[in-house]
């Protein structure tokens, strides 16, 4: 998948066309995205002993087709291509200015 972790990308189709958010979760099985803010759904709670019946906004995933990559540098949407330098190492980069997307390192 060319979509990674913190990622911005903009919706593409549906009812969140035009919106743009970063890369929470991947689903690569399902080849599906969490994007926050975007395709909120309310869920309605049931009231508990000790609590009070609520209605509360949750993201539910997207599919990676109706996405596209905002570039870094350029700000624009871009596709995403691949180049290996001299040391062997895979980098992604931008379609439109040919500059590096950076991977952001995985928190532990």
């Amino acid at each position: 998948m060319k979509i990674k972790i913190d990622d911005k990308v903009k919706i593409r189709a549906g009812k969140d066309k035009g919106r743009t958010g970063t890369v929470l979760k991947i689903y690569p099985k399902k080849s599906t995205v969490l994007v926050e803010g975007v395709n909120l759904y309310k869920k309605h709670i049931k009231r508990q002993k000790d609590q009070a019946g609520t209605i509360i906004e949750k993201s539910r995933p997207i599919a990676v087709s109706k996405l596209s990559l905002v570039c870094p540098s350029c700000q624009e949407i871009t596709r995403v291509g691949y180049k290996i330098d001299k040391n062997k190492e895979k980098y992604r980069i931008c379609k439109k200015c040919q500059s590096i997307i950076k991977n952001k390192e995985k928190k532990k």
